[in-house]
């Protein structure tokens, strides 16, 4: 693993020293004590902090592996997910085979979430959990760069000038990932398209395809795609805790031509999402990728459809569709009422307008939008058309 020790996440006997780093690290130790203590931790964090890192130490004293760790914080992982959800489901997931590595090529609305979402689904149908791809944008702190790499993840070098370290790092990253699911026997997941799909228009990037295969260009490239064993994922969230945050720097970007993050925005959409009210929530494992064709744009489209297709819409998906000002006539959808019991979409209408009314008069087609458009792409995909 020597050529990839820049990117790799961290193996077993590595675990030890970089939870003693972590349970060291006054940054991390803030973090913490800022999200369990919220109302003591500036009044009294000198004090707390020790105390948190006492516990953590007493607690993950016999962890020695990768695997042992995530065993440990599953309790943790899955009493957040109960409180910021209304429930979670998956499909699919009856299709993995024990004993073959996948690569999960997800569309992707959360930062941490929606790995997290994967991750719970195969970990609860007792199946290893996958490598996680995540930019090095959102590395800027040690601790962060040392929790995401305790949990599989692996760095994708983004803030690139260069053309050629572009590619330098686009075949680096392609060797991994064929690597990884060759030779370790360990799925990946790693998102459709670099960065979120924040107008909720999910569609897979011909680019990514064909990363994967850069390392091995001299073979046929649908050769290489089988080996990979791909298998488009889609997750859908009733409600995105971050929506208000995307309407406002979509608007902001249309009206402006560009948006500059404040420093910490990214933090701050981790948490929010990590923590913030989603409904329900439902993964779909599509079919593996059969494919023989040999151009990326065409696997795109084939890749579209099933993540498009398995996408589960809510209550407010439809609702959002029906005050879009660019409703697509060239499909029939329902209404909300024709697809809903009328309790459950008392409740959705509420909840939809209580982020409608969070969002200024300028935002709010932006917010509509972000709902809107997954209704749209699958019902065009329903009726055979083109996206």
């Amino acid at each position: 693993m020597g050529d990839f020790e820049a990117i790799r996440p961290y193996d077993d006997a590595e675990v030890p020293a970089v939870l003693s780093r972590l349970f060291a690290d006054d940054a991390f130790l803030g973090t913490l004590t800022r999200y369990r203590f919220p109302k003591l931790a500036g009044p009294l964090g000198w004090l707390l902090k020790p105390v948190i890192a006492h516990r953590l130490r007493r607690e993950f004293s016999s962890i020695s592996s990768v695997a042992a760790l995530q065993d440990r914080i599953e309790p943790y992982v899955d009493n957040t997910i109960e409180r910021a959800t209304d429930g979670v489901t998956y499909s699919g997931v009856e299709r993995l085979k024990p004993g073959t590595a996948y690569l999960f090529l997800a569309n992707h609305r959360d930062i941490v979430m929606d790995p997290a979402f994967v991750n719970y689904a195969v970990y609860h149908a007792g199946l290893p959990t996958p490598r996680i791809a995540i930019g090095d944008n959102l590395l800027q702190k040690p601790f962060v760069s040392d929790l995401m790499r305790l949990n599989k993840s692996f760095i994708v070098h983004r803030n690139l000038a260069g053309r050629r370290e572009k590619l330098a790092a686009f075949q680096l990253l392609s060797a991994y990932i064929n690597h990884s699911i060759r030779e370790d026997g360990q799925s990946i997941w790693i998102a459709q398209a670099e960065g979120r799909a924040k107008d909720g228009d999910d569609r897979t990037d011909s680019a990514i395809l064909k990363m994967f295969h850069m390392s091995r260009k001299d073979e046929p490239f649908a050769e290489v795609i089988r080996d990979l064993h791909l298998i488009p994922v889609s997750i859908s969230y009733e409600y995105d805790p971050c929506d208000l945050a995307k309407a406002r720097e979509l608007q902001i970007r249309a009206s402006t031509g560009a948006y500059t993050k404040a420093p910490g925005e990214d933090d701050a959409s981790i948490a929010l999402g990590i923590t913030g009210y989603k409904g329900r929530v439902h993964i779909a494992f599509g079919s593996e990728i059969g494919s023989d064709s040999e151009d990326a744009k065409q696997l795109a489209t084939e890749i579209d459809k099933q993540i498009l297709g398995n996408y589960r819409l809510f209550p407010a998906h439809y609702l959002a569709y029906a005050q879009w000002d660019q409703r697509d006539p060239e499909i029939s959808v329902p209404s909300a009422a024709e697809c809903f019991e009328a309790d459950e979409l008392a409740r959705a209408r509420a909840e939809w307008q209580k982020r409608l009314d969070a969002c200024t008069e300028e935002q709010r087609p932006y917010l509509i939008r972000q709902y809107a458009n997954p209704v749209r792409n699958q019902y065009r995909i329903k009726a055979g058309l083109p996206l």
